[in-house]
């Protein structure tokens, strides 16, 4: 007797609260709309500031790079650039590795 009432309960189809599913997709959409705004336009921005940045660089430009060398750019390439940090010094780094351009003038300043 109860086992019969039992099994036509869990017989019918359990109904969840209507628009579920459409609240997840725009749930989901909304998260990645919001990840987008947060994480990728940013860096995507400051990463074509940067491409500009290298690929205005110029002979005698005073710069630094991302290890924290300050030096001024003897000669370029298209994926090198020489710069010399003191007298008779030269280092090559790659272009990538430029991280800023300083005011001319900058390392007579520092000493």
């Amino acid at each position: 007797m109860f086992i019969a009432s039992a099994h036509a309960q869990t017989a019918a189809p359990a109904s969840g609260p209507a628009g579920g599913e459409i609240f997840q997709i725009i749930f989901l959409v909304g998260l990645f709309v919001l990840f987008y705004f947060i994480a990728i336009r940013p860096q995507r921005k400051r990463q074509k500031e940067h491409t500009a940045m290298v690929s205005a660089l110029g002979k005698g430009d005073e710069v630094v790079t991302s290890s924290g060398i300050l030096g001024k750019i003897v000669s370029l390439d298209d994926s090198y650039v020489v710069l010399t940090v003191s007298e008779k010094v030269e280092l090559k780094f790659q272009r990538v590795h430029i991280h800023a351009v300083l005011p001319k003038g900058t390392l007579k300043s520092i000493g």
